[in-house]
């Protein structure tokens, strides 16, 4: 089992930067694979980037590919997303997910693991 809260969410305006954060409790953290998605009013959700426990590995949507950074601390159990050069259709709620499979996965139902999101708005 794993838990995981999200934070750093906030309002900030086109062209700034966010650093998001996911703190994870539970045992086998380091064996999770991780990811962020998003998700916009009345939209699907969305995935943003995964990295894997093995390799240190990341994979990124095209949507934010260049602009986005996601990385973890083992130490601190922590997973980050940092963005750059925020747009006003990088406005949802971001989430922070896990899942035990060994590859890197980017579907919202291969992941079994959710915090409650983070609210990101993005004013132009």
């Amino acid at each position: 089992q794993v838990q995981l809260v999200e934070s750093g969410g906030g309002l900030v305006q086109a062209g700034g930067s966010l650093r998001l954060s996911c703190a994870a409790s539970g045992r086998a953290f380091s064996t999770y694979g991780m990811g962020w998605f998003r998700q916009a009013p009345g939209k699907e959700r969305q995935f943003v980037a995964a990295i894997s426990w093995s390799d240190g590995s990341t994979y990124y949507a095209d949507s934010v590919k260049g602009r986005c950074t996601i990385s973890r601390d083992y130490a601190k159990n922590a997973v980050y997303l940092q963005m750059n050069s925020l747009k006003p259709e990088d406005t949802a709620v971001y989430y922070c997910a896990a899942h035990s499979r060994l590859r890197i996965l980017n579907k919202p139902e291969e992941y079994g693991y959710w915090g409650q999101g983070t609210q990101v708005t993005v004013s132009s």
